[in-house]
């Protein structure tokens, strides 16, 4: 395909076709996975990612963990957040908690996060240079994420990615909105050292496991159990 003017990864998917756009969850541009927000501004090879593809879940799973990130703050505000990667078979979030997490937090924030995906935010990215991220996150009281900020070179420009009145370091990517996260299960409680060293804090490690579609989910759970 040959156009004009620079184009957004999302708007290539409509053009090629809606349906298309609508499950689209990220895009891979000369076999970097990029976000559906990402402008391709030369010729390149483009492929657009749905959750069948491993970028595309990557993303998709990657959006559910920050969707939990932001259920847990508005729970529970003084949660300090560490990192919160997508996995092989979902993700997991990183954070430190004066009160251990239970079963019934989970079942809480399980019930905020389905309040988040029905808000339908817009999922948007911003950058700023190291000195001000810092500040940012100091401000926000996230020192773990202030300590990630200060390990990247002076030169570097951060980016964040925000969801209504949650925001998150993050180089993404991200899916558009919180709405297609319909399917998702938090998992299990674990402890994980900060850093993966015994000599830092210990934080709790929440995981979860999210699909575009409920009977999947089923599935998946159903297969655990049996495992």
């Amino acid at each position: 395909k040959e156009y004009e003017n620079n184009m957004s990864v999302i708007d290539i998917a409509k053009d090629i076709s809606e349906g298309l756009a609508r499950v689209a969850c990220a895009g891979e541009v000369d076999g970097e996975v990029v976000d559906l927000r990402h402008v391709v501004d030369k010729d390149c090879e483009l492929s657009i990612l749905t959750f069948e593809d491993e970028g595309g879940k990557g993303a998709f799973r990657h959006t559910t963990s920050h969707i939990m990130a932001q259920a847990i703050k508005r729970l529970y505000p003084d949660t300090k957040l560490a990192i919160g990667p997508s996995i092989d078979n979902g993700f997991y979030y990183d954070m430190e908690k004066d009160t251990p997490f239970t079963q019934e937090d989970l079942e809480k924030i399980e019930k905020e996060m389905k309040k988040i995906v029905k808000e339908n935010l817009e999922i948007t990215s911003f950058t700023k240079p190291r000195d001000e991220a810092i500040a940012f996150m100091k401000e926000r009281n996230e020192p773990y994420k202030v300590e990630l900020i200060e390990d990247l070179p002076e030169d570097s420009v951060i980016s964040f990615y925000q969801q209504g009145e949650f925001v998150d370091l993050c180089a993404g990517p991200h899916l558009m909105t919180t709405k297609p996260v319909k399917a998702f299960k938090l998992t299990s409680i674990a402890g994980a050292y900060w850093r993966g060293s015994e000599k830092n804090k210990m934080l709790t490690r929440i995981y979860g496991t999210s699909f575009t579609k409920k009977a999947d989910l089923e599935e998946y759970i159903t297969r655990m159990e049996e495992a």
